[in-house]
């Protein structure tokens, strides 16, 4: 692919509100751009969606900082290569650290389609023109989330995550449910429970949730199995499902019904576009999850949610959502609900070169 030079951007930017969780309260999200080069000018683009403190995962901007300088840019540097898959391949003598491998091979993917002069959908096998867009409620009280739900609502999105954790569930649950009997609304636990709290979660199996997230610990594929037994509702899998070994392991405990898909947390889309076969074969439900994104990693959540079985709405809400500005040239859009495929090569959209200036606190760059 010739690679000329990477760049890394480490940049900041305020929420417009505060992102409530359990386990985190961000206020400032701290992320990276990863600019790859080629010999003839042409940029592709990707995002490094760690944050400041490993409160998701345990990597950070500053790990993923170094494990990119460090580890893997060198080894990207180390032999000749046609396709970003196989530096997804390659990445696999790393363990861990998918973030930071997601962000560079992102970048790769991008390019790749730019070189092709085609949008990176069509290079994936996206046929989806429309993708259906979801947000995320997050606040410190009820009246605050039914708030926050309205307005979504009133700007077409067709569904909605509440973020619940043990003493803020049932309650919040219901009253959702009451304000929107309709909505399809989903449960994200961020591993706040465990299975001693089985019959607590059965009390939400009849507020008609699409699903309820994570709600066991991260690493606990069989714990979930048992869980799942007991619900009505299906058990969704986010940072349980990091490997396409990972994945298998859950559909041979029938772990879940569904499965988050992030491209940051499972290392890039070589890992997803398997991890997404190995559902499409068993009969499990997918959908693209967000990681309170800028511009560059919410293009990348609109080129995988392109892929057919991404038929359960995402959190790809418009960049206005988030950001007073985004850095992107072009923001991201929910109209209706909907957001459509973009048509440009790559990802389709180009940094906003002025606002990324702002936002960048510190940038390196490495030539070949």
């Amino acid at each position: 692919m010739n690679i000329k030079c990477i760049t890394l951007h480490i940049i900041s930017m305020p929420l417009k509100k505060p992102f409530v969780t359990h386990l985190q309260t961000v206020k400032e999200r701290e992320g990276m751009i990863v600019e790859v080069q080629d010999t003839n000018g042409l940029k592709g683009l990707g995002e490094g969606v760690a944050f400041s403190t490993p409160w998701y995962t345990e990597e950070t901007v500053k790990t993923s900082f170094h494990m990119l300088k460090d580890v893997l840019i060198p080894l990207l540097y180390s032999k000749p290569f046609n396709h970003p898959e196989e530096i997804g391949k390659r990445f696999e003598v790393v363990r861990g650290n998918s973030m930071a491998k997601a962000s560079l091979e992102m970048a790769l993917w991008d390019l790749y389609a730019k070189q092709e002069s085609i949008p990176l959908w069509k290079v994936i096998g996206g046929t989806r023109k429309e993708i259906l867009a979801g947000a995320v409620v997050g606040a410190n009280s009820v009246n605050e989330m039914i708030h926050q739900a309205s307005e979504l609502v009133q700007d077409g999105y067709q569904r909605i995550k509440l973020k619940i954790s043990p003493g803020a569930d049932v309650e919040i649950v219901r009253e959702l449910r009451e304000h929107f009997p309709s909505l399809s609304l989903l449960a994200d636990a961020n591993s706040a429970y465990t299975l001693e709290d089985k019959t607590h979660l059965q009390a939400l199996d009849k507020y008609s949730l699409e699903m309820i997230e994570q709600p066991l610990g991260v690493n606990d594929l069989v714990e979930h199995s048992l869980l799942q037994k007991e619900l009505t509702t299906p058990v969704c899998l986010d940072e349980s499902i990091v490997t396409p070994h990972d994945m298998k392991s859950a559909i041979y405990l029938h772990s879940c019904g569904v499965v988050n898909m992030k491209l940051g947390r499972v290392g890039g889309y070589t890992s997803a576009l398997e991890i997404y076969r190995l559902c499409q074969e068993n009969d499990i439900r997918v959908w693209c999850g967000g990681m309170i994104e800028f511009g560059i990693s919410r293009a990348h959540n609109l080129t995988l949610a392109t892929l057919e079985g991404f038929s359960i709405p995402g959190d790809i809400a418009s960049s206005s959502t988030y950001w007073e500005e985004d850095i992107i040239s072009s923001p991201i859009m929910v109209n209706n609900g909907v957001v459509e495929r973009l048509a440009g090569p790559g990802i389709g959209v180009e940094l906003n070169s002025k606002r990324l200036r702002e936002v960048t606190g510190y940038e390196e760059s490495f030539k070949a």
